[in-house]
């Protein structure tokens, strides 16, 4: 209501003439022309699959009248001959920011809590926002967009989680708002990035931004409800724009996934705005059953003359160039629906040129137009109004030259709403093209470009290029050229009259002031389609050469996903970790991805034997504490925050996955990391290389939590620390005053009685229950000892310390608690609460009977963590079967895994390693990694790629220095660091 009456506040401070005939006139005559007008003799695309050769279109007013080859025009008709010229309906942008001003940033440092009342507790949701409050028409803009064909576009607020309601614009300069705004509440739209105005830190990561998005739908159905007393003004907008569009900006494929995934959550059918990666994962997508507003912000080319640069790029960075333009097409091939739109182009100027190399690349005209017209039309519910030239729509429509879709065709008129802004003027004559001439007994060339818009020309005499200056009008011909001899500034003067667009006649006044009869004729063929066909190169063929996708889309990934096998290795030494100790000579049969067999003289008809002789099989390494395959590590906006999930942020095309699978690692707990006491919920992972994130995580996977003690939490080094906690007894309160919420949060839940549903609430009673375990960062001793207290305080255990480096000093505390320890090898002093770590750690641990894993919390390390474990041998005499069971069987007990994996037993999940030597030895390499019977990482398979990789990175730089040798645009090379994610890393603060 309140919306509804601030857009009519709007509407009725538009005072035209035009739409409005109720007002009063002061200022002139009122009479508005209303005659018909018909175009006659076109080329008419009524629509993607509806064209009339020969047709007449009758438009009056701002609609259309009617359309077709026998259209009977009445009298006092203006009529426009088209005969030669196309019409097509003009285009509809569905996601713009167009006549919004970008909102400014709202000061320094952070805010955790909101800054408005009435609304809801997050600033950065903000649904009541209506555009039309802040839009103002740009013409400026808006002759920019008709150049490009566009008629209409829907317009919103570009700022914030939850973005409030856009509103369709047809870009009409000669019109005010009170026609121009075709509708007021058009769309309601979202994205994962925080408002600019509000310095509110929370959320400070995308999984926080999820997290976010299903809370407070959660909230706004209990407020429907009516369980609310107070009002929420921001709730009452969200579940009043329900019927609205709901358009999500992602940005990206893996973003357009986790968009998908929110409303899935709570069922809500995204529209999504992509990033132009899709292709890489087209199944993923189209699974999603979303409609996809497509940018077509295509890559420039590299440059890459300079070797060395060049050899810093990645094939990931060089194929997205090559494969982008097909992105369109493959989304086409594959049934999925989507819309373009010049959104994320840093120059709309380069929308025709990506639009024409999409096609170039294989998407089809029709639906080329179908996703510029209909498609969006279909989307805004506007079908009958937008995106044809059917009766009754709007008379909004382009003429051109022909094909729209060719790269010389010429737009002349964008019509919206019935009135007509000229792009290039139908009357001037097109006498671009190539020329020849002779004067004063020297032979000159002539070229001419742009001529019925922005006229350039090139005069050229023996090898040399002339200044040249050309105006044109009106059929005459006006250059200025200097003359050959570079040490005079002196000019000669051309004036001449274009004779059918083939040649120009006139005279030319030489320095002198001698005056010649000029003729110049225009070279054969030079300006037609037919010559660019002809001179077409290799090179110039390249646009319809794509780079192959591969699982995941960049260097070692899969051409096809990998299969599970049935394989017998022959005769290795197979260490159990079970009671049979470590077997010599002996056979391992995999079979339907589990262990089916261990023992000697093995045999199965079906299997794939491998000759083991002289090597060893162990169960696959787990890091029970990684941050690697993660978007996402930390959300630190609020001292609590296990409402979020690294399930939601599982970056699957980390390179470290593949690194990891070479050091013989299978699986992984990717922790949240330590910036609050309370922190995320875990991943466990299987690092099936080239599946979908979703993919990765464990089939009933056990629930872990992170909590953090220490130094981070309570942000000893933040040159901001204003956020609760501030010292290590803060803490403690933390976690009391959770724990005690929590619990009557579970009391109310389970009394019957109706109550709000509160994830965060929700995930934490899971821990009182016994269903969530707790992996808590930890150092000093007496911090562990608090916890440890708090947990049996509220009847409940610890599950795992994870570094522990003071875990030696109260191993007898933790065994009788029942808590592991998953420590550091060897690190210590690397700050001041870790003073007291000792490389004895693990070894004395275990000795007191606590189990013990080695981690690495490092991307570099856990590809070596048998030799982390390896050190526990020298410091503590660990015996080697123990060492070893450090990174396999005792992680998987940690994890609550040890009935699937972590030991080689038959039954058990077929994750294991070929070792090449000892697995304890700095000299062993993993020369097979394989997960429930799938070959994920294979040392020979790895020899091969890298010649491959080294020969397709070869070839795209070619076609690079390619398309700079034919004078196209390149971008520099920027050498990447790769970011390695560790407890401490923050996401930035827009989450992009």
């Amino acid at each position: 209501m309140i919306k509804a009456q601030l857009r009519l506040l709007i509407f009725m401070c538009s005072f035209s003439l035009f739409a409005q005939d109720y007002f009063p006139s002061n200022s002139g005559v009122k009479t508005n022309n209303s005659n018909y007008m018909a175009f006659t003799n076109a080329k008419i695309y009524v629509s993607p699959t509806e064209v009339i050769e020969n047709g007449t279109l009758l438009i009056k007013d701002s609609k259309v009248v009617s359309v077709g080859k026998s259209v009977t025009i009445p009298k006092n008709t203006t009529r426009v001959d088209l005969s030669g010229k196309t019409i097509y309906p003009s285009f509809i942008d569905i996601h713009t920011t167009f006549g919004v001003k970008k909102p400014e940033r709202g000061g320094n440092g952070p805010q955790y809590g909101p800054s408005r009342s009435g609304f809801y507790w997050n600033d950065h949701i903000m649904p009541e926002q209506d555009v039309m409050a802040s839009f103002k028409y740009d013409s400026k803009s808006a002759s920019e967009l008709h150049k490009l064909g566009f008629g209409v576009v829907n317009t919103h607020m570009p700022d914030g989680i939850v973005r409030g309601t856009g509103a369709l614009i047809a870009l009409n300069n000669d019109a005010d708002n009170s026609l121009r705004v075709v509708d007021g509440e058009t769309t309601q739209h979202f994205s994962f990035r925080k408002s600019v105005r509000s310095r509110q830190s929370y959320p400070s990561s995308i999984m926080g931004s999820m997290a976010l998005l299903r809370q407070m739908y959660d909230d706004a159905k209990w407020y429907a409800d009516g369980n609310v007393n107070t009002r929420d003004l921001a709730l009452e907008a969200l579940n009043e724009n329900k019927s609205l569009l709901q358009i999500f900006e992602a940005g990206s494929r893996a973003n357009l996934m986790r968009a998908d995934k929110v409303g899935d959550s709570r069922n809500v059918q995204y529209t999504i705005v992509g990033g132009g990666d899709e292709y890489e994962r087209i199944s993923e997508v189209k699974g999603t059953n979303a409609t996809v507003i497509l940018p077509i912000n295509f890559q420039l080319a590299y440059d890459v003359d300079d070797a060395f640069l060049a050899s810093t790029l990645s094939l990931s960075d060089m194929r997205a160039w090559n494969q982008e333009p097909h992105n369109p097409r493959l989304l086409a091939e594959n049934g999925i629906e989507f819309a373009l739109t010049t959104h994320g182009l840093k120059s709309r100027k380069s929308f025709k040129g990506n639009l024409v190399k999409a096609i170039e690349s294989g998407l089809s005209k029709e639906n080329a137009l179908a996703s510029l017209t209909t498609i969006p039309a279909k989307l805004l519910g506007k079908s009958n109004l937008l995106g044809t030239l059917k009766t009754g729509s709007y008379a909004n429509f382009l003429i051109t030259s022909g094909d729209i879709f060719d790269k010389k065709t010429k737009l002349y008129e964008n019509w919206v709403q019935g009135m007509q802004h000229v792009i290039t003027n139908m009357s001037t004559k097109d006498i671009d093209g190539e020329y020849n001439f002779k004067l004063a007994g020297k032979d000159y060339k002539l070229k001419i470009s742009g001529s019925t818009s922005k006229p350039s020309a090139k005069i050229e005499s023996d090898d040399k290029s002339l200044g040249t200056k050309i105006n044109y009008k009106d059929d005459w011909v006006n250059l200025t050229y200097t003359t050959t001899d570079s040490t005079k500034k002196e000019f000669v003067r051309i004036a001449a009259n274009s004779v059918k667009g083939n040649s120009l006649n006139g005279t030319a006044i030489l320095p002198n002031g001698s005056e010649y009869t000029f003729f110049a004729s225009k070279v054969s063929g030079s300006d037609s389609k037919d010559k660019a066909k002809k001179n077409m190169t290799m090179s110039d063929k390249k646009e319809s050469f794509m780079s192959p996708i591969t699982y995941p889309n960049l260097a070692y990934g899969f051409a096809d996903k990998p299969k599970s096998e049935t394989l017998l290795f022959k005769n290795a030494t197979v260490w159990t970790n079970e009671s049979d100790g470590v077997l010599e000579n002996t056979d391992v049969l995999i079979k339907n991805g589990k262990i089916a067999k261990i023992g000697q003289n093995l045999s199965d008809r079906s299997a794939k034997e491998i000759d083991a002789s002289g090597k060893h099989i162990t169960a696959g390494i787990i890091d029970e504490h990684s941050h690697i395959a993660a978007a996402s590590i930390n959300e630190g906006g609020h001292n609590s925050s296990a409402e979020v999930t690294i399930e939601d942020v599982i970056d699957d095309e980390d390179i470290d996955i593949y690194r990891n699978l070479a050091g013989g690692v299978t699986s992984i707990q990717i922790l949240h990391g330590s910036a609050n006491p309370i922190g995320g919920r875990s991943a466990i992972i299987k690092l099936k290389w080239g599946e979908a994130a979703d993919d990765y995580v464990y089939d009933n996977s056990p629930k872990f939590i992170k909590f953090a003690l220490g130094e981070n939490v309570k942000q000893s080094r933040s040159t901001r620390n204003e956020r609760f906690p501030q010292s290590r007894m803060g803490v403690e309160q933390v976690f009391i005053d959770y724990f005690t919420r929590a619990k009557a949060y579970d009391a109310a839940k389970k009394s019957g009685t109706p109550y709000r549903v509160d994830t965060e609430m929700e995930v934490l009673a899971e821990i009182l229950n016994g269903e969530r375990f707790i992996s808590c960062h930890s150092y000093v001793q007496s911090e562990i000892n608090m916890l440890m207290k708090v947990a049996e305080q509220f009847g409940f255990r610890v599950n795992t310390f994870t570094h522990i480096l003071e875990g030696y000093k109260v191993a007898d505390k933790m065994k009788d608690h029942g808590v592991g320890g998953s420590t550091f090898s060897d690190w210590w002093a690397y700050k001041y609460e870790v003073n007291d770590a000792i490389p004895f750690n693990a070894a004395i641990m275990h000795n007191a009977g606590v189990i013990v894993a080695i981690n690495s919390d490092d991307a570099e390390m856990s590809r070596r963590l048998n030799q982390e474990a390896a050190k526990s041998v020298k410091y503590g005499g660990v015996s080697e079967e123990d060492a070893l069971k450090f990174v396999t069987l005792n992680p998987a007990k940690l994890l609550h895994l040890d009935d699937r994996v972590g030991s080689l037993k038959v039954g058990k999940d077929a994750d294991i390693v070929l070792w090449s030597d000892h697995p304890l030895s700095i000299y062993a390499k993993a020369e097979k990694t394989i997960i429930e019977g799938v070959t994920y990482f294979d040392i020979e398979r790895d020899k091969e790629m890298r010649k491959a990789i080294k020969k397709e990175k070869s070839e795209l730089l070619n076609l690079m220095l390619q398309d700079k040798n034919k004078g196209l645009k390149t971008q520099p090379v920027k050498k990447k660091e790769k970011e390695l994610m560790h407890c401490d890393s923050m996401d930035n603060h827009n989450h992009n």
